[in-house]
């Protein structure tokens, strides 16, 4: 199990050579990830304040929806998918220009969507989502890794919803909307944590805490994760009311009782492990305010923003230094900067959930408010880490 989940460069694959920025999947998507984030937030701000004209081509929502699964959040997944798989399999993933390509293709991309060439920006990406899908399948099925199949079709799948985004916002009478289909992309990440986040978050947090005993039952594993996409798809599908209440909060008791096998409190004195607990505990939040908002109790959009900020950003924020700093010969010990990070991730992601609920009409001042911390933890995150990222290894290694 271990050497499946490790994501160091293995003896065994030659390491890349030449700009070190483009030796391994993880330096350049983390860096773009991280200033896309500083950027996109507080333009979005701007723009929902009417303060600026939001880009042309796409509605303003779903723009900076968009922007953020498939901007952010997917970039990360990227260079960290990059990075896994090669050692998963013992076989390359794209490094030098290939990964300079695909990483220029990301941010062309972005660009387009920004200046309002929506047609040409979503079938970029839709090949972009193509070449990652491509890169990661090649090496998983050559090493017949079929435990791991699964996250080289996880770009396929989120192509495909891209193209029905496309459809949804310039083919007349498209029957879908672009808002399930960005659910749907999101959601999937979601998922994609709580696979990932179930195999490293208990294995990191037992390897670092010394004595420690967990409870992991793999029923309960897969009752958890079922349940969970079982909410979810109802929320794509369209089903609310009692029903999908009653789904979203048998998983939200699943998810709790999962974390608590891994044994959150136990972390507390570390803040690599204890931002992962932090951060999948709002799969449980997100999992109980998406039951509310069945009812219309609450705005789903609050739900969506605690998967989105709590979870996806918390995990995102925790990966991003834990990884870098193992992949470029460094210690596993967070300093003030990645604990400042640590804690200014949850809080924009508190402010923009619960501050409306708390005071609704003051919906536009807490949106502006959770960018503050937001885009701090990762300016400060590009502070630290660019000359790491941009730098060879400290251990004289490859990678």
């Amino acid at each position: 199990m271990s050497q499946l989940l490790r994501i160091e460069s293995p003896a065994s694959v030659p390491g890349p050579t030449g700009l070190p920025l483009l030796r391994l999947g993880f330096r350049p998507f983390y860096l773009l990830a991280a200033l896309h984030a500083v950027l996109l937030v507080p333009l979005w701000v701007l723009v929902h304040r009417g303060a600026l004209a939001a880009p042309a081509g796409l509605p303003p929502m779903w723009w900076h929806a968009h922007e953020m699964i498939y901007g952010f959040a997917f970039a990360v997944v990227t260079g960290f998918l990059f990075t896994a798989v090669r050692n998963w399999t013992g076989r390359p993933t794209p490094t030098g220009w290939r990964l300079g390509g695909l990483a220029l293709l990301w941010v062309v991309v972005r660009v387009c969507l920004l200046l309002g060439a929506a047609r040409a920006g979503l079938l970029l990406e839709m090949a972009f989502l193509l070449l990652v899908a491509i890169a990661l399948l090649v090496p998983l099925v050559g090493a017949a890794n079929r435990r791991n199949y699964f996250v080289g079709l996880l770009p396929l799948v989120l192509l495909a919803a891209d193209a029905a985004i496309y459809a949804a916002t310039f083919v007349d009478g498209f029957p879908v909307t672009a808002d399930t289909m960005l659910r749907l992309a999101l959601y999937l990440i979601v998922l994609l944590t709580g696979v990932i986040g179930g195999r490293v978050i208990p294995m990191f947090t037992l390897n670092a805490v010394r004595g420690l005993k967990q409870f992991k039952d793999v029923r309960l594993d897969r009752a958890a994760l079922g349940a969970t996409a079982a909410a979810l798809a109802c929320d794509v599908a369209g089903v609310g009311g009692a029903p999908m209440a009653a789904i979203a909060l048998a998983a939200a008791a699943l998810q709790a009782a999962r974390l608590w096998g891994w044994r959150p409190l136990a972390t507390g004195a570390n803040p690599l492990l204890w931002i992962l607990h932090v951060s999948y505990a709002w799969t449980i939040v997100g999992l109980v305010l998406l039951a509310l908002s069945s009812s219309g109790a609450i705005a789903r959009a609050l739900a969506l923003h605690a998967f989105g900020l709590g979870l996806v950003g918390g995990l995102i924020i925790g990966m991003v230094t834990r990884t870098a700093l193992g992949h470029t010969g460094r210690m596993l010990v967070a300093g003030r900067s990645e604990t400042a990070m640590f804690a200014l991730v949850p809080l924009a992601a508190a402010l923009r959930v619960f501050g409306p609920m708390i005071a609704p009409h003051a919906y536009l001042s807490w949106v502006a408010w959770a960018a503050v911390p937001w885009s701090l933890a990762f300016l400060l995150y590009l502070w630290v880490y660019v000359p790491r990222l941009c730098g060879a290894r400290v251990d004289g290694r490859d990678g």
